[in-house]
């Protein structure tokens, strides 16, 4: 575990355990309020969800479909979030090659798209049904996404800021979605954020119940988390409540998607069918769950989803929080389908 700070911030205080308010050893980080203040997780009728058991056997399990269907580009799904009030899924993907947009003068092909961190926003309805789109140009890979309620709506956060050298984000920003907009990285009024000077690959996930931000970045090519208060982040105070390195960065997979609630993230990692990962094996995907008081892995394995799909990439994490009895549910994506026509499965699986 480290501590990596970009801003100065308020006195010190300790990341509390789950109950009771007790200090985790070793976990003293300064310039943001006790992780647990909220007190821990709870379903949608308000009932404290108890702290998971180490086997986790009901996340173990394999997942059940929870929604199957196509976005506007034949690319894959890179990230989706779940608008629960609204009952929409809001994906990204990359734009797919051959497409001219509003103000450009030709089609770009889909290797410049990528370079360039050119993504599409598509809305769904809960079956399937497509809501909306809009375009976010020169933004980033779309390795993750989060959405932040309010009263009058929501408020999606993307990567923002493309680095030329990746097609990934050097930086955070927020905005709300307006169908068939193309919304340049540029374009006045985007709230944007750069967190960690000279990183890239950031990422976010957003605990709306808890309103905290996760950030996945790279610095020097190692990737990290840190977990942030979402309203300090927002005004601009960068001092995390802790930071740690990835787990598993070690194995070489790529990362695919991460999801934040209460105390616990949990991360995405795998390939798709092909060499070294055949369909035989029942693939590579790797689910993890992350204790965020202390940066630890508490649970691992490879998950068995829907190893039938093909070629069953995984491809972006959420949380449900309205699932079975008021239960929340962790969604994973996969792509299926051949090349140039892509489609997309979630699976949805209990939290505890």
């Amino acid at each position: 575990m480290s501590t990596d700070f970009s801003a100065a911030g308020p006195g010190r205080r300790a990341v509390l355990g789950w109950l009771g308010g007790a200090a985790v050893a070793g976990a003293v980080v300064p310039g943001q309020r006790a992780l647990a203040a909220a007190g821990p997780p709870r379903t949608a009728a308000g009932r404290v969800v108890a702290p998971p058991d180490g086997a986790l056997p009901v996340l173990a399990a394999a997942g059940r479909q929870f929604l199957a269907g196509r976005l506007r580009h034949t690319t894959v799904l890179q990230s989706f979030v779940f608008d629960e009030r609204r009952g929409h899924v809001y994906a990204l993907q990359v734009v797919a090659g051959g497409v001219r947009l509003a103000g450009e003068r030709a089609a770009v092909s889909h290797a410049a798209r990528v370079r360039r961190g050119d993504l599409c926003l598509n809305r769904l309805a809960l079956d399937g049904s497509p809501a909306g789109h809009m375009y976010l140009k020169g933004f980033g890979h779309g390795g993750s996404i989060g959405l932040e309620e309010s009263w009058d709506g929501v408020t999606l956060w993307t990567e923002w800021d493309a680095n030329p050298a990746s097609g990934y984000g050097r930086g955070l920003c927020r905005f709300r979605f307006a169908d068939g907009r193309v919304l340049s990285r540029a374009a006045p009024g985007l709230r944007t954020y750069r967190p960690l000077i000279g990183s890239t690959s950031n990422s976010p996930a957003v605990d709306p119940v808890y309103r905290r931000l996760l950030l996945r970045y790279k610095r020097r090519g190692v990737p990290h988390f840190a977990l942030h208060d979402l309203d300090r982040f927002r005004a601009g105070w960068y001092r995390p409540l802790i930071t740690f390195p990835q787990p598993g960065a070690h194995l070489g997979l790529p990362f695919q998607g991460m999801a934040l609630y209460g105390t616990s993230a949990y991360q995405l990692l795998g390939s798709a069918y092909g060499v070294g990962n055949p369909p035989s094996s029942g693939g590579n995907a790797r689910l993890y769950r992350i204790d965020l008081r202390t940066g630890r892995v508490v649970w691992q394995q490879i998950d068995r989803t829907a190893p039938e799909l093909s070629p069953r990439e995984p491809e972006g994490l959420a949380v449900w929080r309205g699932g079975d009895a008021g239960l929340p549910r962790l969604c994973l994506g996969f792509t299926e389908g051949p090349a140039g026509g892509r489609g997309f499965r979630l699976y949805e699986k209990a939290l505890n």
